[in-house]
Formats: C-alpha cells, structure tokens, sequence
C-alpha cells in the first residue's frame, strides 16, 4: 500500500498515486528487457488506486538454499518501489488500513462519497484502480447481486466501548458494516505458486493444502481492524467473501428458482469445493458438501476421458457467469488459445477465486502444473512474509515426501475457516485435523486440535509440522549455514493482528473505546514503516517457534 504522511496533522492517508508509480515501474522492466538485463522483478495492476502487486521476476529455484532468496528478493521490490515515491509517501505491506472508510480524510487526494460506480456510503470511486477492469469488475458485482455488499465483522468490545448501530439497512448491531465489495478486494495479502513436477503432484498438493487453508490463515492473522473500530476478527478474509458475494437472493436461497438456474451455496471467493486428487487415500465421503455444477460441461469432460474428480472441479467453476470479458478477446481459436477457458478460471479475471488455485498449463508453453496458495494475510516485515512462504515450501516437500495424508471432510475445512477468523485463534480456539497424518495408516479418525498441537505436536501422538520439517532437513543433504538460517526463520511469537491489537490498546490516547483515532493510526503506521526498514526492533513479533 503506498502511504501519504501529513505530519503537521498527525495523518497517514492513502495514496491514490499507485498508477504512477506502476508505470514508471513498469517503463524500468521494459528498458531492462530491451536490454537483456535480468528481471528480478515484476509488477501488476491491483484493484485500487492504492495497491501494487510485486511478484518475483524469475522462479527461486528447487534447491534449498534457493529458499533463503525470497527475503532477499521482497527487500528488492521494495526498494525498487520505493524509488517513485514523493518525499511524504512510504510503500508498506499491511492486510487492511486501519482507517479506510472513515468519516475523515483517509485518501490522499480527497475525494466526495457516493460516487455513480460504488455508490458507497464510505469510499469514493476514485479509490477504484481506473484500469476499465477494475472500473466494471465492482460495479457488475453490485448490479448482479441486486444491492450493494453487506459486511458486518463484530466490533471488540473493551472497557469503554458504546454499543455500535449505523442505522443502515443491512448494518447489524454491534458490528462494523461496510458496503462495498472493495473493503475485501482492497486487502493485501501474500501468495505463494508452487510448481509441481506433473498432474498428480499438483492435484495432491491442491487437496492437502486446501486442509492446511484454516490453519495457515489463523498463524498469519494480521487484520483486527476495520473502518477505525478494533474488531472481534482478526483475518481479512471474512471481508473478502461477504464483499464479493455477487449470488442473486434467489442464488442465495432467499427467493425461488425462476430466472437463475443454481441455489449456489458458496460465493466465487471462498474456501475449495471438490478435492481432486487420485490418491487412493481420498474417500469419496470426504467431498461431503455436494455443491452443484454444470452437467452438461460435467458430461461434455467425462465424454472426453476427464476423470470424475476433476470434471466435477471444472463443472463446479462453470456455474458462475462471467464477471467481464474483453470484447477483443471474444472469438478465439481453442487449439491456440484458452483465453475462453481462463476468463472462467483464472484468478485475474475474478471469476473463481478459492484458497488453492489448480493451475493447468498455458497452451503451446513449457510452464507445467502448479498450485497456488492464497489464504494468508499479508505481513508487516519482510522476514515474516518469507518465513511463511519458506514454511509453505517446506509443507509442501513433506507431504510429498512423507505421502502425508491430512483429509478431513470439506465440511470440517469450511468449519475451521469461520474459526480461523475468530480473535486470537491462533491461542485460543481448536481446528479440526486428523489424529493420524501419515497415508499408510488406516485410520480415520479426526479430532478438535490447537494450532500449538498441529505444528509443534502435542507429545507421542501427533508430531507436529514442524517437527517433520527438521526431520526432513536433517535426512537433506543441506549446508549448516543454510540449515541454520531455515530453521531460524521458521519463528513466530505472536500474530500480527494481536501486536496490531497490543499497541493501539497500549497507546497513550486510545480511550478503551474500540475506537482506532487518526494520530493512533498515524503513529502505527509509523511503527510499521520503522519495522519494515529495520529501524524498529519488535522481539515479541519474532523469536523461536513457539506459541504462547
């Protein structure tokens, strides 16, 4: 997120130069390709006129000590960002702005509410990236959906706190409600692709990790608050699937089925619907939700020689009707192109959007099966974002290492993602898991575990991830120093949302009231900034891995 400080008045705003800055980024990638220089890094578009995405210009490598390049390479993107900034600006990585949608000046420039395409009660038009996609993308989920979005995430009562009731229509008591779909777009967050070495790897890690979705989101919570008030959740995901739910009331099941086809129960941006792996350790009662799909294109792939399983996942992503398509894209060659297929599919066309994205190769291309990771919040520094990813990695080389078994009914995977939201689950709340993760047992129990069991074991019964982990590193033939630094980054204290939580609760002019004040918001900000250009010490953020 790219950052305006007005330091005379104590206020950091938003920055809505991000298009900027985006092309001077991009006219420097252009001159170094035309070069023939080496592109460590490349840059996309995002839904605001706030945000840039930064990706890795080269894939890291499959080696371990490739591992130790992806701090490096995120401290690289920001510098190279941070170039293009004005003398006042900052770029920082954080899941939400606290104060986005407040009544105050929150954007700099500023700009009128209620504007024709949002048509928000909180957000300007202007704060909408004005690329055409972007610009159609939140005005076709409100006109689909038939009103504008409506979340409410539970405000955190503490001392003070007055009882909080907006008198909108869809805002309940007591909660903090938001009204357009750019309150879930509007997050940062961090995703992790994997490359895998053909179909039925990448099909495996799609399931496994898809169990693993709740669990990785609850350790890298780091959104506790919402339009200026301290809130009772503490992951932006809830926000991003209330925000982009664009079902129509009789897709919802709140009218009869007379002009949509499907009551649909899940959102286009939400937890996975189907596992796909072969494995023969997937029992067909574990795809126990029964969402609907398209049997006609369900029909046409199985015609086709394409496996239940995964005709089931694509029938399933083509119930939704598409959110835009450009126009010059409309009549393709199929043999030459899957721009017809992707605009369903792929994650920048905003069609289907699930925690884990199954990646199918680009046609005429050497790019294989991958997966993607897509839960996580976004963290403060640099050294946390890479820990996670590293720990993904690793995740990832012991399931398939170690044929890891972690299926669990979907039902229970939708069960522990309403967890995962929850305040502070990473200590206080219990996610469903198996009592038994290793494909050769034939066990199939499950049962309620803390995120403290699930990684770091709970004695002889469950090991834990990370004991596995060093257990893989150890049987690797990897160098001291690089053993050293993996098992030093894979240290986590507390979540970023409760160190978020701790130090507005702790600032001096907060009143116990819920309430998130501009120079509260200002000073933190600062504090983040100072900490991602390491001129900020936080221990309690960082240490060994342990939860406490």
């Amino acid at each position: 997120m790219v950052i305006a400080y007005d330091d005379e008045n104590k206020n950091a705003k938003l920055s809505l130069r991000a298009s900027d800055i985006f092309n001077e980024l991009q006219k420097e990638v252009e001159e170094m390709l035309r070069k023939g220089d080496v592109v460590e890094a490349l840059w996309r578009p995002e839904c605001t006129a706030y945000m840039i995405e930064g990706v890795p210009g080269i894939p890291y490598g499959n080696t371990l000590k490739s591992l130790l390049l992806v701090e490096q390479n995120m401290k690289h993107r920001r510098q190279i960002a941070s170039k293009y900034l004005r003398s006042n600006e900052g770029i920082i990585t954080l899941s939400n702005f606290p104060r986005f949608g407040c009544t105050d000046q929150f954007l700099e420039p500023h700009h009128e509410l209620f504007g024709p395409k949002l048509r928000s009660s909180f957000l300007p038009d202007e704060v909408l990236n004005p690329h055409v996609k972007f610009q159609v993308l939140s005005d076709n989920i409100r006109s689909r959906r038939g009103s504008n979005a409506a979340i409410n995430i539970p405000i955190f009562h503490d001392k003070r706190s007055q009882n909080l009731f907006l008198g909108y229509e869809e805002a309940l008591p007591d909660h903090i409600y938001m009204d357009s779909t750019i309150f879930g777009l509007g997050c940062c967050c961090l995703q992790t692709t994997i490359q895998a070495c053909n179909i039925g790897e990448a099909r495996k890690l799609y399931d496994q990790l898809a169990v693993l979705s709740p669990i990785m989101l609850a350790l890298t919570a780091a959104t506790p608050i919402w339009r200026g008030y301290l809130s009772d959740m503490d992951c932006r995901w809830f926000a991003l699937v209330k925000g982009t739910d664009d079902r129509t009331k009789e897709e919802r099941g709140l009218e009869p089925l007379k002009n949509d086809r499907f009551v649909i129960n899940k959102p286009r941006f939400d937890t996975i619907a189907y596992y796909i792996s072969t494995d023969k350790i997937l029992k067909t009662e574990y795809n126990d939700k029964n969402p609907v799909y398209d049997r006609n294109i369900y029909k046409k792939l199985i015609d086709n020689e394409i496996d239940e399983l995964l005709a089931h996942h694509v029938s399933y992503l083509f119930i939704r009707d598409p959110l835009f398509a450009f126009e010059e894209l409309l009549h393709q060659d199929d043999e030459l192109s899957s721009d017809h297929f992707e605009i369903f599919y792929v994650e920048h066309s905003f069609n289907n959007w699930q925690s884990v994205r199954f990646k199918p190769p680009p046609p005429n291309s050497d790019i294989g099966w991958r997966v993607e990771f897509r839960c996580m919040d976004v963290q403060i520094s640099d050294f946390e974002n890479a820990a996670f990813v590293i720990f993904i990695i690793l995740l990832t080389r012991i399931i398939i290492s170690y044929d890891l078994n972690f299926y669990i009914p979907i039902s229970k995977v939708d069960k522990n993602m309403n967890t995962a939201y929850k305040r502070d689950a990473l200590n206080t709340e219990r996610f469903w898991f198996r009592k038994n993760i290793f494909a050769n047992c034939d066990e199939d129990e499950f049962e309620k575990m803390t995120i403290n069991d699930i990684v770091n074991g709970n004695g002889n019964e469950f090991p834990g991830l990370i004991c596995i982990i060093f257990r893989y590193l150890e049987t690797m033939n990897v160098g001291i120093e690089t053993r050293y630094h993996l098992e030093s980054i894979l240290s986590k204290l507390q979540t970023a949302a409760t160190w978020i939580r701790n130090f507005v609760r702790s600032h001096p002019n907060y009143n116990y009231d819920s309430i998130v004040s501009q120079e509260i918001n200002y000073d933190l900000i600062k504090m983040i900034e100072g900490i991602q250009k390491s001129q900020v010490k936080t221990p309690e953020l960082l240490g060994e891995f342990k939860i406490q």
